[in-house]
């Protein structure tokens, strides 16, 4: 019996225990229902020297480009900008769009109205946008009207004016898409390309971003910044597989 009371104790007080937990579970905070909802708060800084010439591009410049491999931040960096201006008070709208290319593989036809078919295809930016805004406020902006998204396909004849652009995945978009988004730019603005030219979907010479990129590099108010496998802040697996893939 007095070893069964032993062990019981034991239970009781972990520290009595050689528990070895692993790291990223143990500084993780519990859980609760307010964190879901919660305004996610914590300011976004640089992980490496050209993700800080992206940040200081995006609020300098009204035209950025951000080419690089998956896991370097573009996507979620031009966000984050894009939802600071808003708060701020320096645009009064914002409007994310990606092109719906499906990943090489059909998903057939889809149910459900448009909105609902083109969900899947735009889950990551309202990732994006749920991870800064919180579910409620991104739901509340997105009925209001101040956050829009939509396809590439619907943005021919637009004139954009006082508001933050982010067209993400452009590497899924032609050259004559490209050049119709960029010149839906008004005042104001501000525009971001975000992709990854060696990551395509679309044929072989379809794609337009590469050929977009070089020309705009000779535009001194455009900022064309590179990124590469040294920015990826995903899995360090990530970066370890681009270089042999």
């Amino acid at each position: 019996m007095a070893k069964r009371s032993a062990r019981y104790k034991s239970r009781e007080n972990p520290e009595n225990q050689n528990v070895h937990l692993f790291p990223s579970r143990a500084a993780r905070p519990p859980r609760d229902e307010g964190t879901r909802e919660r305004k996610y708060v914590k300011n976004v800084r640089a992980q490496s020297p050209a993700q800080q010439m992206l940040m200081d591009a995006l609020d300098e410049r009204s035209v950025t480009l951000a080419l690089g491999p998956a896991g370097t931040g573009k996507t979620y960096l031009a966000i984050a900008k894009g939802v600071e201006a808003l708060e701020q008070g320096r645009i009064s709208r914002m409007v994310l769009s990606r092109p719906a290319v499906e990943a090489g593989e059909s998903l057939g036809f889809l149910p459900g109205d448009l909105e609902q078919k083109l969900a899947p295809y735009l889950r990551p930016l309202y990732d994006a946008l749920t991870e800064r805004l919180g579910t409620k406020r991104m739901k509340m902006m997105l009925a209001e009207g101040i956050i829009e998204i939509a396809p590439v396909a619907y943005m021919r004849g637009r004139t954009l004016n006082d508001c933050f652009v982010v067209i993400d995945e452009a590497q899924n978009c032609t050259y004559t898409q490209i050049k119709m988004l960029l010149t839906r730019l008004g005042w104001g603005s501000t525009m971001v390309l975000t992709g990854d030219p060696d990551q395509t979907d679309l044929l072989p010479g379809l794609s337009g971003l590469a050929d977009v990129a070089s020309r705009l590099e000779r535009v001194p108010e455009i900022a064309v910044v590179r990124l590469g496998d040294c920015d990826i802040v995903r899995h360090p697996l990530v970066a370890g597989m681009l270089t042999v893939l």
